[in-house]
């Protein structure tokens, strides 16, 4: 499989601070970052409980990854597998874990595990149809 990025380099990401391409992390020491990841401009993600994003993982831009909800309190990790990508504007919500190879449409609001090789979207987030079957 040829790489997204043939010249990719490990970010310099700073606790609360955008980075260069206008994304931003709070607590950093809770992210684990994979290689040949792409994050799109004015995604959040809050990592206090954990953040880890698996190798060549996808992330739109104005995405809210939240291992931390301060609205009903709910926190755990939150786990993008390998090669899933995530549609601009999504939501993720605490303890949630993303197959690999999933697609996450664009404005969903993720609140449950998604499993390996599916399609889904939606408010909240349905699984519409298993990637591996080109419907």
């Amino acid at each position: 499989m040829e790489k997204r990025f043939k010249e990719w380099k490990k970010p310099e990401i700073k606790d609360g601070e955008l980075t260069k391409w206008n994304w931003v992390v709070q607590h950093i020491n809770g992210l684990k970052l994979g290689e040949y990841t792409d994050i799109g401009a004015f995604t959040y993600i809050n990592a206090k409980y954990g953040v880890e994003i698996q190798d060549d993982v996808q992330i739109g831009s104005h995405c809210s990854i939240y291992s931390h909800s301060t609205i009903d309190n709910k926190q755990g990790k939150i786990t993008l597998k390998k090669n899933c990508r995530i549609g601009s504007h999504c939501v993720i919500m605490p303890g949630v874990t993303i197959g690999e190879n999933s697609v996450i449409g664009a404005f969903s609001f993720v609140n449950k595990n998604i499993p390996d090789n599916v399609i889904a979207y939606g408010v909240p987030v349905k699984i519409k149809e298993n990637s591996n079957n080109n419907k």
